[in-house]
């Protein structure tokens, strides 16, 4: 097997994307080489392209983006058995150490030692060619088009938030922002038994979507009270007065203040509120004393731990749709134009795609 030359997009400066050609080598023990064809535009690449960075994570060098990844294996190395030459396949973006205590007891998402792609500063896979450990490369089914298997990253972060959630069958779930995350999150806590889904945004266009892949109720907080809203919709399906009603579970995948504040006053008395985005300011101005006399659980997201083969079988089962999420693609020598595009129109797109190879 011969080292590649691959064509890569990479983050030079504020909202400057330029091409390098970099080698790819063949793959080593327990490695595969992927062609890859699909990358999704998440929000924290446009955040890094826009900022510069999240958090402690900062930009202060060249840095390859794209996280959500499908593609086709191209090499195997010794010892791949999981998949072969020719497969389509979906990469899980971060590799912990394996060896540390929580990857030891299946909490791999919080190994001190993670390599996450796109992630300072680790590089992404916006390249023609990515070597990734086969143990993090799953093949897809072919039902699971090219498209949703690069978006399985973010329905494992939507099987993860119902997950933590403990969403179970007749439950009532709220999710404050309709992005692709809250549009994700909506379908995993369906397949999980939530029968009422009340979805939350600014944006119809964003509202007609969540509808779309299972919302049974959508509120635009521009017209209203949203906590209003689920109060009176969760009290007539639950017989219980406005001042001890709400949804079982609430999810926040806005990433923003007034969500958050939200989330913590949307359960009903022992329920439960999960933060799957965060707010910029770490620093925030919260009601945890309601929260608090109301016996609410408040529980964290950070990624997702073992949820790729659940996420493969919710779509492959057409339980949930992520193609419907896709409102524009761009193909791989648009990539600038895409990144432009998703800084400018968060209002009127959903998922920004690139195809990178096609076929």
């Amino acid at each position: 097997m011969t080292v590649l030359n691959s064509q890569t997009s990479v983050l030079t400066g504020h909202r400057s994307l330029g091409w390098e050609t970099r080698p790819v080598a063949a793959p080593g023990p327990h490695e595969v080489r992927v062609k890859v064809r699909r990358i999704g535009v998440c929000g924290s690449d446009v955040h890094y392209y826009t900022h510069g960075r999240i958090g402690k994570f900062v930009v202060e060098g060249p840095l390859v983006l794209g996280h959500e990844v499908s593609g086709v294996v191209e090499a195997v190395g010794e010892g791949v058995s999981r998949v072969k030459v020719g497969d389509r396949v979906a990469l899980e973006p971060g590799v912990p150490c394996r060896r540390c205590a929580y990857c030891k007891s299946g909490a791999y998402n919080l190994c001190p030692d993670m390599t996450f792609m796109a992630t300072p500063p680790i590089d992404g896979a916006l390249s023609q060619y990515v070597l990734w450990p086969d143990d993090f490369v799953f093949p897809v089914p072919a039902s699971v088009s090219d498209d949703a298997a690069a978006l399985l990253e973010p329905l494992a972060v939507g099987v993860w938030a119902a997950r933590k959630g403990a969403v179970k069958t007749g439950d009532s779930v709220a999710v404050f922002g309709a992005g692709p995350i809250g549009c994700t999150t909506i379908q995993a806590a369906k397949a999980a038994g939530a029968t009422l889904l009340i979805a939350v945004d600014l944006e119809d266009f964003r509202l007609d979507l969540a509808r779309q892949v299972g919302a049974t109720h959508t509120f635009n907080a521009r017209t209203g009270d949203p906590l209003e809203f689920i109060r009176s919709v969760t009290a007539a399906r639950d017989g219980l007065p406005l001042s001890h009603a709400g949804v079982d579970v609430s999810f926040e995948t806005a990433g923003s203040l007034p969500t958050t504040r939200l989330s913590l006053a949307a359960p009903k008395p022992g329920g439960v509120t999960v933060l799957v985005g965060l707010p910029p300011d770490p620093e925030v101005s919260l009601d945890i004393v309601s929260a608090a006399s109301r016996e609410v659980s408040i529980r964290g997201v950070f990624r997702y731990a073992n949820c790729y083969p659940a996420a493969i079988e919710l779509v492959a089962s057409g339980a949930v749709n992520l193609d419907a999420l896709i409102t524009h693609r761009y193909d791989f020598a648009q990539t600038a134009e895409a990144f432009a595009f998703a800084d400018a129109e968060k209002k009127t797109s959903m998922k920004v795609m690139i195809e990178v190879n096609s076929g």
